[in-house]
């Protein structure tokens, strides 16, 4: 399958994302992530799944080239609508899901991660969802998830600075479970999810299916108010500027319209 390649070990899988340089997010890949969930769902020797990156990153942040190719607020709401559909999947897949996050899951990237039901990072990762600097705004549920992992005052933090935080500083906020020296977090993560899999798979798929009552009825509308306001920030000036600006690298000139 393009852009992902699915290894079998013992009784779990292997999601490696391919497609370098930053393994960013395109409509394709994300497309792809959810025929893989189809596959393995239905895959009783696979009990548990592994997702990490090909190369420098996990995934830098979803295509900002493809969005030039959108032509209105309303196709861009529906992009995001769909992206957040494939997450939602993801975090109440009835087999646990681990992401491995070396190098940066940044923005789309750590979205991803985020509806994963466990993170393990490398210390020296970056995490962070920095679409403001763009003029744009998290359109794949980041700025629901994100709250409910580090709390709000954190999550405003990294909101509106669109700073960047550690491997060894998400761990201490929450953001992910453990961190690992990089050369080791492979071999760590798999570890952990043989463990994981060695579980009784109806166990296990009752404890996801209880974690997620924590889930009320406002953060789904915020997932929807996200995937409105996504459209219309992207329809702003300073979305379309933003959006030149990274293609063209250089800093935007926000005019607030």
């Amino acid at each position: 399958m393009e852009f992902l390649s699915i290894s079998k070990e013992d009784n779990f899988a292997v999601i490696t994302i391919q497609r370098p340089p930053a393994n960013a997010l395109s409509s394709e890949l994300i497309h792809a992530i959810s025929e893989v969930m189809d596959d393995l769902e239905n895959e009783e020797q696979v009990r548990a799944i592994l997702i990490h990156g090909e190369g420098r990153f996990f995934s830098a942040g979803a295509d900002i080239k493809e969005f030039t190719s959108v032509k209105s607020g309303i196709e861009f709401s529906k992009l995001a609508t769909k992206g957040q559909e494939v997450f939602e999947r993801i975090e109440n897949f009835p087999k646990p899901i681990v992401a491995a996050i070396h190098g940066a899951a940044l923005g789309g990237g750590l979205e991803l991660a985020m509806a994963c039901h466990i993170r393990l990072v490398s210390e020296n990762a970056k995490l962070g969802l920095p679409e403001l600097q763009l003029g744009l705004i998290p359109g794949f549920a980041g700025t629901q998830r994100l709250p409910r992992l580090v709390g709000a005052a954190k999550a405003a933090e990294l909101l509106l600075t669109s700073d960047p935080i550690t491997g060894e500083e998400a761990v201490y906020y929450g953001l992910a479970n453990k961190a690992f020296p990089e050369d080791q977090l492979l071999i760590k993560a798999k570890e952990m999810v043989r463990k994981i899999a060695s579980k009784s798979p109806a166990s296990v798929r009752a404890i996801i299916e209880l974690l997620h009552y924590s889930k009320h009825e406002q953060f789904y509308e915020g997932v929807r108010q996200e995937a409105e306001k996504f459209g219309f920030v992207f329809d702003s000036e300073d979305g379309k500027e933003g959006i030149q600006a990274f293609i063209e690298k250089r800093k935007p000139l926000f005019k607030g319209k």
